[in-house]
């Protein structure tokens, strides 16, 4: 089968939903958008994050997971935009166009216009880690456990180590304690968490568990089953230090030790990736190197918050309009770069005299940081320094400028963002 359409979105949940959404109010119709999705329904990870907390940027109240997604997945449904759901993307080319397969429709072969990339991330596994020792049943990634629980109806273990401190394995310590589980302890590589700070305090302290930080699992006991992990405290080199190994009785580790967006499919249109958050290289109207090639949410880098990702994707969904209508002048694209203390910015290039009040720019920092100065510079000369009480890497910042600053953005060929202790 072969089938020709205006904006094809890869991935149906809270990213792709909104970029849909988002294409639809900037006057695409909804019979020349496709969301491609291969679970058996739309709301992607959100069907299986049924704890509270999101939705307070967004509606301003509380919601779970798939309270969010259901908001936006009656929108879709609504507007009467067209889905596929169990269809699995094969391959994409960097002329837009899709193979997918499905039981509903076979093979399809799918020319577009425009194509959004939607796909989320998934989780870093044990064999990217390099642990020591035997393979046995308990082991787990943090989503994994999660959808176990939430939705399998399954618990996973009852005595539990958590390896990492992402907000997944924060929330599933908090979990698998209100499931019964004994949550022993959640140990973090970083002498810092990677996790929401709210995380820390409702998950992990609200129930009297440990977190050790500067530590890291250095052994795995058990044949058949997990029966405990060795721990160790690590040095300024991450590497563990001698005489401080300490052994923990249990029958359950969960891994949550970073996403990794899933960019497989992106390959195949030969699109630049950024090293540090290995998701394509985009503009300012998340267009990817690839012409008519978007990218949005946790595919593009890894947000904290869905709140933000909705953002980001219905700017997403509105930028492929633009091009299917009317185009994108792209001109020369100014970069921006990351330094002293920042790790990345999105976007990663922008088109200058596109940039309005509006535009949001993200980045990260590399480590905590207290009373510290962002500064931005244009071309060397800086233009904005602001005061930060606190910065976390476990907090996405963004900025945005008005005035002087504006202007001197709109006129730069390279915009540059730091973290500076000193004034």
């Amino acid at each position: 089968m072969t089938e020709n359409i205006k904006i094809a979105i890869i991935g149906g949940g809270p990213a792709g939903l909104a970029a849909a959404l988002g294409a639809y109010e900037a006057g695409i119709s909804e019979k020349d958008i496709l969301i491609i999705e291969r679970d058996s329904c739309l709301g992607g990870i959100l069907n299986q994050c049924i704890h509270a907390g999101f939705g307070l940027h967004r509606f301003g109240e509380e919601l779970t997971g798939p309270e969010y997604a259901e908001r936006f997945i009656e929108r879709v449904e609504k507007a009467k935009i067209g889905y596929v759901t169990d269809a699995m993307v094969l391959s994409m080319t960097k002329d837009k166009e899709i193979t997918y397969i499905s039981p509903s429709k076979g093979l399809v072969h799918l020319k577009a216009q425009a194509v959004i990339l939607a796909m989320g991330c998934r989780e870093r596994t044990r064999g990217a880690l390099n642990i020591p020792g035997t393979r046995p049943a308990g082991i787990y990634s943090a989503g994994t456990a999660q959808r176990f629980v939430n939705i399998e109806g399954y618990l996973p273990g009852k005595e539990v180590v958590i390896l990492g401190s992402g907000d997944i394995g924060l929330i599933m310590a908090r979990r698998m304690t209100l499931e019964g589980a004994k949550v022993k302890a959640v140990c973090e590589l970083m002498p810092y968490s990677s996790g929401l700070a709210r995380n820390i305090a409702q998950c992990l302290d609200d129930f009297d568990i440990p977190l050790k930080l500067s530590h890291t699992v250095i052994d795995i006991h058990g044949k058949d089953r997990l029966t405990g992990v060795t721990i160790a405290k690590v040095g300024p080199d991450l590497r563990p230090i001698a005489g401080t190994e300490e052994k923990i009785e249990c029958d359950t580790l969960l891994l949550s030790v970073g996403l990794i967006p899933e960019n497989e499919v992106s390959k195949g249109a030969e699109i630049e990736f950024d090293k540090v958050t290995s998701g394509a290289v985009v503009d300012n109207f998340r267009q990817t190197s690839a012409d008519g090639i978007f990218a949005c949410g946790n595919v593009l880098h890894v947000h904290d918050l869905v709140d933000f990702v909705s953002a980001e994707s219905e700017l997403a969904g509105r930028s492929a309009a633009k091009y299917v209508t009317e185009g994108i002048n792209c001109g020369n694209k100014s970069i921006t770069k990351p330094t002293g203390g920042v790790r990345y910015i999105v976007p990663q290039r922008y088109i200058a005299d596109s940039i309005n009040e509006e535009t949001e720019f993200f980045f990260r920092v590399d480590k905590n940081y207290r009373n510290v100065y962002l500064k931005v510079f244009c071309d060397g000369n800086e233009i904005m320094k602001k005061k930060l009480l606190r910065a976390a890497p476990g907090e996405m910042e963004h900025i945005t400028f008005k005035g002087e600053a504006l202007d001197a953005i709109r006129v730069s060929k390279e915009l540059e963002i730091s973290i500076c202790e000193e004034v």
